[in-house]
């Protein structure tokens, strides 16, 4: 069985840079063991699948998958996969249905792209064993019970030299730990750890910015912002709080086009 593959730098203006996502179009859903497989093959943060919407809901259904486990929201595959889907078949905007997500769209902007994710919502909070492992102790702690939870240190520098024990962090659980601080040449930085979800440190994450939207647009008094994920890779977004909304801007680049060879088997 062949299927079509395509490797996506997402928020990103330039090869190797963002976040690397894989894109693959179905005909129809394979096996859960199968897609995990196929995941655990490409390596990636995430794999993206679409198959087409037979509601009438949404124009494609989409699911995505890290290396270890399929995961309840992706930001940055999900604007991989608009990017693939309008680039080949045009328009503006493409939606998705996913199973705990809602409802997905993918617009096309002046600067690339733009990604309506709900707004993740977190609040003051206090979790001491997380801080232990992080380096160094953050200002506040914000969590929300769903695995996301902001820790915002003092600067930029701060951030950028944490060196967390990523063992301890992923024997807590998949949660997303989110450090993050006011940028030198971005409104926002953050760095976006998540070992229990097989991703060590995130290039960028779409996510991690659905809740940096609804953290820093109240710590800034204002709905829209410039943020830098400061991984190896580094990522950059312009975030913007439109109600329960996180729409996040940023452009895609294409670096690989072909196909996956799948055994009939499975």
């Amino acid at each position: 069985m062949k299927l079509p593959y395509t490797h996506v730098d997402a928020f990103a203006s330039r090869p190797f840079t963002g976040n690397q996502a894989a894109v693959m179009p179905l005909d129809a859903w394979l096996d859960d063991e199968v897609l995990q497989a196929i995941a655990e093959e490409n390596n990636f943060a995430e794999t993206a699948f679409v198959v087409k919407d037979e509601t009438g809901e949404a124009d494609w259904e989409l699911r995505w998958f890290t290396p270890t486990e399929e995961v309840r929201l992706c930001g940055h595959a999900t604007l991989a996969s608009g990017h693939v889907l309008l680039e080949r078949d045009g328009g503006d905007a493409v939606t998705f249905r996913t199973r705990k997500a809602g409802v997905l769209e993918v617009r096309r902007s002046e600067a690339g792209y733009e990604l309506a994710l709900p707004l993740i919502e977190t609040s003051p909070d206090e979790w001491e064993e997380a801080v232990a492992l992080l380096g160094a102790e953050p200002k506040e702690v914000w969590l929300n019970p769903e695995g996301y939870g902001v820790y915002f240190y003092d600067s930029e520098a701060e951030v950028l030299a944490l060196d967390p024990d990523l063992k301890g962090l992923k024997a807590l659980g998949n949660d997303q730990f989110i450090c993050t601080a006011y940028g030198e040449t971005t409104d926002v930085v953050s760095r976006v750890f998540v070992p229990g979800g097989g991703v060590d440190e995130d290039s960028f994450t779409g996510s991690a910015h659905a809740c940096l939207t609804h953290f820093w647009s109240e710590k800034l008094g204002r709905d829209s912002f410039s943020a830098f994920q400061a991984s190896q890779r580094g990522g950059h977004a312009q975030c913007r709080r439109e109600g329960n909304r996180a729409v996040l801007g940023g452009e895609c680049v294409t670096v690989v086009e072909g196909s996956f060879y799948l055994p009939s088997e499975g």
